[in-house]
């Protein structure tokens, strides 16, 4: 019989609330950004290459520390991905199975209807998550396609869930009426840093991207926005996509961090397949990850796609260098995950309990079902 991460708890370890005091462990170098970093939006990319050139110890110990003064400690969040509509999309990711470009076989679907989407919310309550996000395979959303959306937000919303969606583009009224509806978070990923950017993309823009967090803002949703490490960029290229984020006039309140999950058929998985050297290693990954938590204190941070092939040990690195997010379930959108039992064997191994809902989300929850 399956267990699942809501049922298999080990018992907490007493841990410390966000903020609560604790003396720096951190050694005097040159790096003057330390522990002082919450809500910097001036970091230069001097100073986070800096911190990329950290012996990687004292690197993650650092990142720790971030950690533990924003974050509770041992608690990661369990989010589902679920594919509301799938393939067909214009745009020419070049990691993208879902591409029209690519030449995957992956059948294109409409939108799934409301109630599919609720059932499929309700099973990964069931499972522990406690954040649902909805994507949808589109350039941007058309308009005759957002009562349905500000529906199935509400619908997950009732269920005491977070909610997030990621469907392309935003104008700023469609934005406006997704908040409207009670959309927590908005995942618009930057992907890569700006001078890659036109390497990986060339339907859109890096500033089309900004341009949509922009709307998002707007709204009064929180931004999710990260990117795919393993696509061929430089370290250069992954100290420009934190200072991308760690930049914004607000830090992203989820930053997604992707391992790339090459896929025969698109573009950079068939470039890509036959060099191992391009895979990012596990080490760099974990420095990646670090970097954000330093960089971004209060954000959380999130393990995305990649964790299927990534060994525990690797995600135990990246829990201790702040990692405090994961997607839970066998599938993300169209791709392989870790699973169920596999996250849970893993917390029980590491003593991570799984986060529990705030209860401020449980009486929103309670005042819009009572509407």
């Amino acid at each position: 019989m399956s267990e699942n991460l809501s049922t298999v708890r080990p018992e907490p370890v007493e841990g410390r609330a966000a903020g609560d005091a604790r003396e720096a462990r951190t050694s005097t170098g040159s790096v003057r950004t330390g522990l002082s970093g919450a809500g910097r939006n001036d970091w230069t990319r001097e100073e986070i290459a800096d911190l990329f050139d950290l012996p990687f110890l004292d690197l993650v110990s650092r990142a720790h520390d971030v950690h533990v003064r924003h974050h509770p400690e041992n608690e990661v969040q369990l989010s589902t991905l679920l594919s509301i509509k799938t393939g067909g999309c214009v745009e020419d990711c070049g990691y993208c199975n879902q591409s029209a470009h690519a030449e995957t076989g992956l059948k294109a679907t409409k939108l799934m209807e409301i109630q599919q989407v609720l059932q499929a919310a309700a099973q990964a309550k069931d499972h522990g998550s406690t954040r649902f996000c909805m994507g949808a395979a589109w350039r941007n959303p058309k308009d005759k396609d957002i009562p349905a959306l500000a529906a199935m937000i509400r619908g997950v919303r009732e269920m005491g869930m977070e909610t997030c969606m990621t469907l392309g583009m935003l104008t700023p009224d469609q934005a406006q009426k997704l908040g409207e509806a009670g959309l927590d978070y908005y995942n618009h990923n930057i992907d890569t840093s700006p001078e890659n950017y036109a390497n990986v993309i060339s339907t859109r823009t890096f500033e089309d991207r900004l341009d949509t967090l922009e709307n998002v803002r707007g709204a009064g949703i929180n931004v999710c926005s990260g990117g795919i490490m393993g696509m061929g960029e430089t370290r250069g290229d992954r100290v420009g996509f934190i200072h991308a984020l760690a930049t914004l006039p607000v830090h992203p309140g989820s930053v997604p961090i992707n391992a790339l999950v090459p896929v025969a058929g698109t573009v950079l998985g068939d470039i890509l397949k036959d060099v191992p050297s391009a895979k990012i290693d596990d080490i760099e990954f974990v420095r990646t990850v670090a970097v954000a938590r330093i960089t971004m204190p209060e954000s959380m941070v999130r393990l995305s796609a990649g964790r299927e092939s990534m060994p525990d040990s690797t995600q135990a690195l990246c829990f201790m260098a702040g990692a405090n997010s994961i997607f839970t379930g066998d599938k993300l959108l169209t791709t392989g995950n870790a699973g169920d039992d596999r996250d849970a064997a893993l917390f029980a191994k590491l003593g991570i309990v799984p986060m529990r809902v705030e209860q401020a989300h449980l009486e929103a929850a309670e005042a819009i079902a009572a509407e």
